[in-house]
């Protein structure tokens, strides 16, 4: 049985979405997948910005919606999938995306639960929530840390106040 952690989080604006990227994505490693799921506008791309900045990519991150893959290329490349459009997982081997999990990047993929089949058993699952109850820009994150190689992820998980 795969080791499964979780680590959960609510904010209440897009900037406090954007610091819990930003402080998982300095954990980061080539190699790291992550799978982004929830439902539309529960933050997915904002959650990326936030990963990006930290890897230090500075423009602004949109969802590759039509594009399936934006590839940007600082110290450690950072391969941004959006596959809400894709109809099956053999689609995702037309476009090479072995050579994007096996290779020297970082993978994050919205909508990632729909390619479930194809992704390694050791992942990062963030499922995005929206907490209407508590406000219009309220969001629960839980990330899950799927497999022995993401087992220290959680206690250096460390979102700074600003």
């Amino acid at each position: 049985m795969r080791e499964k952690i979780m680590k959960k989080f609510k904010t209440f604006s897009e900037n406090e979405t954007i610091e819990v990227g930003k402080a998982l994505g300095r954990l980061l490693n080539k190699g790291d997948v992550v799978c982004i799921t929830g439902d539309l506008g529960t933050g997915k791309t904002v959650i990326t910005n936030g990963i990006a900045h930290s890897l230090g990519i500075k423009e602004y991150i949109p969802s590759p919606t039509f594009t399936i893959v934006n590839e940007y290329n600082e110290k450690v490349p950072l391969y941004h999938f959006d596959v809400y459009r894709i109809a099956d997982s053999e689609e995702m081997f037309e476009i090479g995306f072995e050579e994007y999990l096996y290779g020297e990047g970082i993978v994050v993929i919205e909508w990632g639960d729909i390619i479930e089949d194809i992704l390694p058993k050791e992942i990062i699952r963030i499922i995005m929530k929206k907490d209407l109850d508590s406000g219009v820009d309220v969001r629960i994150i839980e990330i899950e840390f799927i497999g022995s190689r993401y087992c220290d992820y959680k206690n250096r998980l460390i979102v700074r106040d600003k």
